[in-house]
C-alpha cells in the first residue's frame, strides 16, 4: 500500500506522461478464458488477498471513486462495492473477455460499476472523472516491464486525490535463487492442495504444471510475466511521490 500526501498550500500535482514504448504483445483472450476457468485454483489464498485489499481501501462519508487496474472478472471490485457502499468502481482491463465477465458479475450494482478497455501501459489516456480516492490492482502490474511499472506509478500518483491510496496485490520476483526456488515449490504445493480441496481431483494442478503457470519456476525472457523485486518497486513508488509505503 502507498499513499499520496496531501499537498501543502501552493503545491501542485504533476502528471507525467509515460515515455516508454511498450510492446503490444502479452496477455491474450485465451489467457483470459483459462484464468476464468482455473483462477480459483491458481491463486493461493485468493479470498484472503481480496479481503486484505478491501480493508486497505480508504473509507469516506461521501461518494468516492475507485480505479481497479486489471480488474479481471470483477472479484475485487465486487468485494469493494459490497464493503464500501459509497464507492463507484471503474474497472480497467485489456481483455474484452474479462470486462464482459466483470459486467455480468456486477450488473446488480448498476452505475456504481463501469468498465474501460485499456492497456495498463496506456493509463495516461484514461478518461475518468472524478479523480479516484483509491487505485487498486490485483495480479496485473507484474505484466509490465520495469520502465512501464515506473511510468504507471507516476501516472497513478497524478490521478489520485490528495490523501488517496494505491493498494496492490501482485506477483513479485524473489531477489535470490534460493528464495525463488522456495516460492516456486510453495506455489506448486498450494495449487495442488487447492485443486484437491475445491474439486477433489488434481486436474487443475495438472493444467497449472503443463501450462507452466508457475512464473517462479518458468520465467523465460519473452514470458508475459515480468515480475520485479519488491525492493525495487518500493523505490519506484517513493520516486513517484508516494509516502507511507507498507507491505502486508
Amino acid at each position: 500500500m502507498a499513499r499520496k500526501n496531501r499537498p501543502a498550500a501552493g503545491d501542485l500535482a504533476s502528471g507525467e506522461t509515460p515515455s516508454s514504448n511498450p510492446s503490444r504483445e502479452g496477455w491474450s483472450e485465451d489467457n483470459s478464458l483459462a484464468f476464468l476457468d482455473y483462477g480459483r485454483f491458481f491463486v493461493p489464498d485468493r479470498e484472503e488477498q481480496i479481503a486484505s485489499l478491501v480493508q486497505l481501501v480508504p473509507r469516506s462519508e461521501v461518494q468516492f471513486a475507485v480505479l481497479d487496474l486489471g480488474c479481471g472478472d470483477g472479484l475485487l471490485a465486487e468485494a469493494i462495492l459490497e464493503a464500501r457502499p459509497g464507492a463507484a468502481v471503474l474497472g480497467v482491463n485489456r481483455s474484452e473477455t474479462m470486462l464482459r465477465s466483470a459486467r455480468e458479475r456486477l450488473s446488480r450494482f448498476g452505475k456504481s460499476f463501469s468498465t474501460q478497455a485499456l492497456l495498463l501501459e496506456d493509463l495516461h489516456r484514461l478518461r475518468q472523472t472524478p479523480s479516484p480516492l483509491c487505485v487498486v490492482s490485483s495480479l496485473a502490474i507484474h505484466l509490465l516491464d520495469p520502465s512501464q511499472k515506473q511510468a504507471l506509478f507516476r501516472t497513478v500518483f497524478a490521478l489520485l486525490l490528495p490523501g488517496g491510496a494505491l493498494v496492490i496485490a501482485d506477483l513479485v520476483a524473489p531477489a535470490h535463487p534460493l528464495a525463488r526456488q522456495l516460492a516456486a515449490d510453495a506455489w506448486d504445493e498450494a495449487v495442488r492442495n487447492c485443486s484437491l480441496a475445491l474439486s477433489g481431483s488434481l486436474e487443475a494442478c495438472e493444467v497449472f504444471l503443463e501450462e507452466r503457470w508457475n512464473a517462479h519456476r518458468h520465467l523465460d525472457p519473452d514470458d508475459i510475466d515480468k515480475p520485479s523485486c519488491l525492493a525495487d518497486q518500493l523505490l519506484w513508488l517513493g520516486a513517484a511521490g508516494f509516502v507511507e509505503l507498507d507491505v502486508y
